[in-house]
């Protein structure tokens, strides 16, 4: 229409501005929430810094044993006192980590076809909310396929867990899936990110890229960033380093922590860069001399 003309902006996200209406509260998006989800996000959230590392290994629910993950009754005591968030499945969580474990726990509650099928994008709901409870999660986890064939079947499945969650004050952790057919574009992870948000997550896990800081200001709640592929430790933190100054709360490394050959220490070196604002250089020189290695 005419008397339309050059009314068309161009999407400004404001990069430079803080979250408007985060109130009092350390968790993005989360000022007008319950006490009960509040408590559950804290576990998750560091009320000091307002950041989080998590370490997932729930890979097994579709991979089976992966490399460095083979025992994880072995891995797991090593690991525990070194992160902030244990990202994982019921199996492995009931089997594998001690009771006494005090630090947040988000529940894959999500699951799939294996490795063997070519489309992992069709999930069902594998855990109910009675089970949820009982396992004390202090988020759910769902994976969500934008773009991928099962894109209708995942958002069903998250829907339904944000609405049994909400009914009982425990957040949803929305994952956000890169299939081999998806592109890592910051057009993507606007897109995916956005949608999941405002389908009611707390918190959404997606990956770095390009113009992360406008991916960020777009989400109206927490970005935890996944590591992804098994990357040099160098690598690894500067990846990590570049997240959190793209205004990431966290970082949830699973491959770049497990397959690494001191994982404990690269663990610690990921939680200087999100607790304590090392720069990646700074980060390095500690996993160095933490494992005496150059």
């Amino acid at each position: 229409m005419a008397d339309l003309d050059g009314n068309k902006i161009e999407k400004n996200y404001y990069t430079e501005k803080a979250f408007a209406t985060n109130g009092n509260f350390h968790v993005k998006g989360a000022a007008n929430l319950d006490w009960g989800m509040k408590k559950h996000l804290t576990n998750i959230f560091n009320p000091r810094t307002g950041n989080t590392v998590m370490f997932a290994f729930d890979h097994g629910y579709f991979m089976g044993s992966v490399s460095g993950l083979e025992r994880l009754d072995l891995l797991l005591p090593r690991l525990v006192d070194h992160v902030d968030v244990l990202m994982a499945t019921r199996g492995a969580l009931r089997s594998c980590v001690k009771p006494n474990f005090r630090k947040g726990i988000a529940l894959r509650v999500s699951s799939g076809s294996s490795m063997l099928n070519d489309d992992l994008s069709h999930e069902v709901v594998a855990v109910d909310i009675e089970d949820s409870i009982r396992m004390n999660a202090d988020a759910l986890a769902v994976q969500v396929f934008i773009g991928a064939r099962g894109q209708l079947s995942s958002i069903d499945n998250l829907s339904k867990v944000i609405n049994a969650a909400s009914r009982y004050s425990i957040p949803t952790l929305g994952v956000v899936a890169v299939g081999k057919d998806m592109e890592r574009t910051d057009q993507y992870f606007k897109l995916a990110t956005r949608i999941v948000a405002e389908m009611g997550v707390n918190i959404v896990k997606t990956y770095y890229c390009d113009k992360f800081e406008e991916v960020v200001a777009a989400c109206p709640v927490p970005i935890v960033v996944a590591g992804g592929k098994k990357l040099p430790e160098k690598e690894a933190l500067e990846m990590a380093y570049r997240a959190m100054q793209g205004g990431a709360r966290g970082l949830d490394m699973g491959r770049n922590i497990f397959q690494s050959v001191h994982a404990a220490q690269m663990a610690d070196a990921i939680g200087k860069i999100v607790h304590r604002k090392f720069t990646a250089a700074e980060a390095w020189e500690y996993y160095c001399e933490a494992t005496k290695t150059k």
